[in-house]
């Protein structure tokens, strides 16, 4: 009698872990392609993919030229949210980069994740609202991975890393359109290179209800 009490708490507490896992998880095999590479898999939930060449997110300002043809794996969503990812790779060009992209249209995206810069791994965003901006954070030691995140809040999309999953700093607090659907996934670019390896795992995205809506049933609660 105790071995079975013990079984079903053992298959109770599973499951509850497994419920946990799977309301947060994006699975990524529903998820869709933007500018598609040549070779990709997903294992397990893990996306593996060889960068296409000569690829990059960019508008306009200080180099003047755009570019919207990097390879981006997303799926849709509205309102508020957390979303973060692990990402390792085998960076070996200047701008190799990989990491998390949130994008209303072409004109409109905030991509961030470590890229390769003068021999360094630097934690780079760049937020473009008609025309790129683009900011770096260097990191003085090579990283075998680095854990992404972004928050989306109202109109506004914090940025953070992280080397454990536990402990995380800001990069970046940017405006983003409020109430209004976006494309969220992760993305790589190759501006100067013929690609490389990358690897995302641990993609999950969770909801965050609507901080206004939120404050709304507060104040009107009775």
């Amino acid at each position: 009698m105790n071995l079975i009490k013990s079984l079903r708490t053992y298959l109770s507490i599973g499951a509850c872990i497994t419920l946990f896992y799977s309301a947060n998880a994006q699975n990524l095999e529903k998820m869709a392609w933007y500018n598609e590479p040549d070779k990709w898999k997903v294992d397990n939930n893990v996306l593996t993919m060889n960068v296409t060449p000569k690829t990059d997110y960019w508008r306009i300002s200080h180099y003047g030229f755009t570019v919207d043809d990097a390879p981006f794996y997303y799926t849709e969503r509205g309102g508020e949210f957390e979303v973060k990812v692990k990402v390792s790779a085998k960076y070996n060009t200047r701008f190799d980069q990989a990491g998390l992209m949130i994008r209303t249209d072409h004109e409109n995206y905030i991509k961030a994740g470590i890229e390769y810069l003068d021999g360094k791994y630097n934690l780079s965003t760049v937020v473009t609202h008609k025309t790129s901006d683009w900011s770096i954070i260097p990191v003085e030691k090579d990283v075998p991975f680095v854990w992404i995140k972004a928050l989306r809040r109202l109109d506004a999309i914090e940025i953070f890393y992280s080397f454990d999953d536990v402990n995380y700093t800001m990069m970046r607090n940017a405006w983003m359109q409020d109430n209004s659907p976006v494309k969220v996934g992760v993305m790589a670019a190759s501006p100067d290179g013929e690609g490389f390896e990358v690897k995302f795992e641990h993609f999950t995205i969770k909801h965050l209800p609507d901080q206004k809506r939120s404050n709304w049933l507060k104040v009107n609660a009775n």
